[in-house]
Formats: C-alpha cells, sequence, structure tokens
C-alpha cells in the first residue's frame, strides 16, 4: 500500500494522505490495545509488568536499577511494577548476601509459568523484525512516527520504548 501512495504522490499534483495516515495509526492503536486485552485474559498482566517479569526471568538475579537502565523506566515506575508482581506471587525479593543494602529480584515459578503461558507481544514481533530493516527504512520510519508524534503534541510526552498505550505502571489491565 505504501508503495502506491508514494507513486500516486510522485505522480498527482497533490493527493490528501491524512485519512489513510489516521487509518494505518488507528491500526496500530489497535493491534496494541488487542494485544494487551489478550495478554491480561492469558495472564492477568499488562505488557510492563510482563515485559519486566521477562526481563527478571533471563537475568536470573537482578536489581531494580539494572531494570530501569535496561527497560528505561524510572525507577519508581519499576518499583511500582515489582510491588505488583511480587503482590501476585510472581517475583520475589531478597537482600543479596554480598550486598546487604542490595535487594535482588528473581522470577517465582509461577512467574516462569506465566511468561511461558503468555501470548506473543507486539513488542517481541517488532524486536524482532525491525532491526532485520534496512537502516535507511528503520531512520525513515522513525522520522517519520517522531514527526507525527510532534504533529499530535506528542513531542513531550516521556514514554518508554514499549507498545503499550495505557500508563507504564498502571495495577490493572485495560478492559
Amino acid at each position: 500500500m505504501a508503495e502506491a501512495l508514494a507513486f500516486q504522490y510522485h505522480h498527482a499534483v497533490e493527493i490528501d494522505l491524512t485519512s489513510p495516515t489516521l487509518k494505518a495509526l488507528r491500526r496500530i492503536l489497535r493491534a496494541s490495545d488487542l494485544g494487551s486485552r489478550q495478554l491480561a485474559a492469558v495472564t492477568g498482566l499488562t505488557p510492563s509488568q510482563l515485559l519486566v517479569l521477562h526481563e527478571i526471568e533471563q537475568r536470573g538475579e537482578t536489581t531494580a536499577s539494572v531494570l530501569a537502565s535496561t527497560l528505561q523506566f524510572s525507577q519508581a515506575t519499576i518499583t511500582n511494577i515489582v510491588d505488583r508482581l511480587e503482590a501476585s506471587m510472581l517475583v520475589k525479593r531478597e537482600r543479596s548476601q554480598r550486598d546487604k543494602r542490595q535487594i535482588i529480584l528473581q522470577a517465582t515459578a509461577s512467574g516462569r509459568a506465566t511468561i511461558e503461558k503468555a501470548p506473543d507481544l507486539l513488542q517481541a514481533r517488532f524486536s524482532d523484525q525491525f532491526p532485520a530493516l534496512p537502516a535507511w527504512e528503520q531512520a525513515m520510519i522513525l522520522a517519520a512516527l517522531d514527526r507525527l508524534g510532534n504533529i499530535l503534541g506528542a513531542d513531550a510526552l516521556d514514554a518508554a520504548p514499549l507498545l503499550d498505550a495505557g500508563a507504564i505502571d498502571r495495577a490493572t489491565p485495560t478492559p
């Protein structure tokens, strides 16, 4: 579709691409919403909670500060998410044996089982397929999305690199 629109753009005096652009943006938003709903139905988690749980499980043992740095979330956001994961018994906190000031996070058996049954996240699909695009295409997509964010007045909004429309540290998934 993009190639056809590009052809039309180059061969027409003026073409209004507002509707097709809004339609493409709406499809992305709907895919994100549907993915979040599917995840919530299967696991009871938000995408950000699953992302944090998955990162903890992959590392075996980690700290909140490492998670915050790796996932580009604030320390407060990570703490809030880990509190919810711990309350659901998906993560456990233990004081480090080497440094008693440090709290180590580990996924529980229940947490690992939750990761196993979780449906594929858009985040994972994007992370697998986007790097495979040529660098020029990645840069073009980034520039276009950045510009679109500016047009929508979202340039000042803080956002983590996560495909989820809701607040990152919300308590429950979107209904």
